[in-house]
């Protein structure tokens, strides 16, 4: 087992075509003709799902929500306010074809504030309720589940009506988040115990329980990107400084120079979930599941090889994305060799969590490699190089580099870094580790 005799490879090594991985990496809706599609405003994407939700997408709960431009406008915008309980102030509350916001600020005093249709913006709003109002269903992500019922024993802390994100109808189609949505009677309520206050122009404003984070990246989303700062939106979204805790009475200090808007790669936070939005044009230039397929076949053409076993080394297809493979390719995540599953080195005084390389005897976790599938996640088209520890997802360095760098929020005031595709916090120094394959000896 000496490891200087046995030809090793890195994927980078292996000749790429890049012509024909260019004309699949562009263009996701090459089968559309831009004549007839709808105009896509971007997509919200759930981290911790590779592609799709355990036990499929349906209907409104999916792992990815497009936002397309709506055949007629629905968007609403701020007017009247009403003060205490006056006549006006009851009729708006109880008017069902009315959006109004309500601030209560004791038993005696509530502060309305109507809404009003806005021709030139389209709404979508965001929660864990299944009511008509929501457009994307988004529930708790369980690190690493692989069904739905691993999720359901525990106390959401998602919202039922978390957020709302207005877009402009007309170029550049400006995307902006709120805080809270409307319910099925077009209110929304913030209780005594909500954090609310008078702005300086004296409108009302106020945070929802566990609030709303976003987090914009610096250098958009791109192999350039580095994370950015977390803040808190409010209803009316405006910009704060985290409170100290999740649901904290005290509101951080408002952020005079940043904005709700929406940038490609701005992170959204609902405290149980956390969302990617890219825009329609990030998209673009993003590779294509097409493009994940053709590097999929570029790494088992190369016939990489198991160097205890000699068998050849085959990444699943991405149908088959959750089920253990005889061919599968296994990493020591120590070290980053890459082996088919074989019994060697497997000490039971280790628990069998822990095993020794063949290769380089490095002891550590030993586990199974999966692609990661949900393209959007990607910062560039690189090929699949390194996986991230401990979960095995292999997808691009630069990838993997960017996420390993991000705090993602965790409970209500911890953060941590975590594999995107299975929301699994990330462990080890880096957080990720390079792939190193044999290749065929012949």
């Amino acid at each position: 087992n000496n490891e200087k005799s046995v030809p090793q490879l890195l994927i980078r090594d292996l000749k790429f075509e890049k012509k024909s991985l260019a004309k699949l990496m562009f263009s996701p809706d090459q089968d559309n003709h831009p004549s007839k599609a709808p105009v896509k405003y971007g997509e919200l994407i759930v981290l911790g799902y590779n592609g799709s939700l355990p036990n499929g997408d349906r209907g409104r709960r999916k792992s990815r929500f497009a936002l397309f431009k709506r055949p007629k406008a629905n968007g609403v915008k701020p007017s009247t306010v009403h003060i205490a309980c006056t006549p006006q102030a009851a009729k708006a509350i109880s008017n069902k074809d009315q959006h109004s916001i309500s601030y209560t600020l004791s038993r005696a005093q509530t502060v309305v504030v109507e809404y009003t249709h806005d021709s030139n913006t389209d709404m979508f709003q965001i929660g864990r309720s299944t009511e008509s109002p929501i457009d994307f269903v988004v529930t708790d992500t369980v690190p690493g589940s692989q069904s739905n019922s691993d999720t359901q024993s525990v106390q959401s802390t998602i919202s039922r009506f978390a957020c709302r994100i207005i877009c402009e109808r007309n170029p550049p189609f400006t995307a902006r988040i709120y805080a809270a949505g409307f319910d099925s009677s077009k209110n929304i309520f913030l209780g005594e115990k909500a954090a609310k206050w008078k702005t300086s122009d004296g409108q009302m404003d106020g945070l929802t329980t566990n609030g709303v984070l976003v987090m914009h990246p610096r250098n958009g989303f791109t192999e350039d990107s580095k994370p950015g700062v977390w803040r808190e939106i409010s209803v009316c979204g405006n910009v704060f400084s985290l409170r100290e805790t999740r649901s904290a009475q005290q509101r951080g200090k408002m952020v005079e120079n940043e904005t709700n808007q929406l940038q490609d790669g701005s992170l959204i936070d609902l405290c149980g979930a956390t969302l990617l939005w890219r825009t329609a044009e990030g998209l673009s230039r993003t590779p294509t599941v097409k493009h994940l397929e053709a590097l999929r076949q570029e790494i088992n053409a190369a016939r990489p090889q198991c160097p205890v076993g000699f068998n050849t080394l085959a990444f699943p297809s991405m149908k088959r994305k959750d089920v253990v493979d005889e061919k599968q390719p296994w990493v020591y995540l120590n070290c980053g060799h890459v082996h088919g599953y074989h019994n060697w080195g497997n000490k039971e005084e280790r628990d069998g969590k822990d095993r020794e390389c063949p290769m380089c005897r490095s002891v550590g976790p030993y586990v199974p490699l999966w692609l990661g599938c949900e393209a959007g996640f990607y910062v560039d088209a690189g090929p699949p190089t390194h996986a991230f520890s401990p979960c095995g997802h292999v997808c691009s360095e630069k990838t993997t580099a960017y996420w390993s760098q991000i705090p993602l929020p965790h409970g209500t005031h911890t953060f941590h870094a975590a594999c995107p595709f299975c929301a699994h916090q990330l462990a080890g120094e880096q957080g990720y580790i390079r792939l190193i394959f044999q290749g065929p000896l012949d």
